[in-house]
């Protein structure tokens, strides 16, 4: 039986899932007849957005995590997930800085990061996403 605190999650599955596609074709659209600063604010708010939708199912795996562990006296699972999501932060911050690093400043490194973090970001999404299926 499902609980009535997961109900609003399963309900905002299909929109996550659907997002993969968006992410890929807003930053499209962010390309689309822009100049370089409105392409770097737009994308901000893509990178702004995905970060705040990554939290909450970073929140809500939590949240089935503590349950399970209140359950069973084991919170194993609950560390080690902690522990990877502060990985996952570490190397997302570091590949994309590279990437960065990588193209020269006045060509759009700032963009090749925001996309990166973006992209990065909606894989970290998806991968929780599909944990609660």
């Amino acid at each position: 039986m499902i609980k009535q605190t997961h109900i609003k999650y399963l309900l905002a599955l299909p929109i996550v899932i659907s997002s993969t596609a968006m992410a890929k074709s807003t930053i499209k659209m962010c390309e689309r007849k822009m100049t370089t600063v409105e392409v770097s604010q737009c994308l901000d708010g893509i990178k702004t957005k995905k970060d705040r939708e990554l939290q909450t199912w970073v929140n809500n795996q939590s949240f089935l995590l503590e349950e399970l562990s209140a359950d069973t006296g084991r919170n194993a699972a609950l560390n080690m997930f902690k522990r990877s999501q502060r990985n996952f932060i570490s190397y997302r911050e570091n590949n994309c800085r590279w990437q960065f690093l990588a193209v020269s400043p006045g060509t759009g490194a700032a963009a090749a990061f925001k996309k990166c973090f973006i992209m990065l970001t909606q894989d970290r999404i998806d991968e929780l996403a599909h944990l609660n299926k």
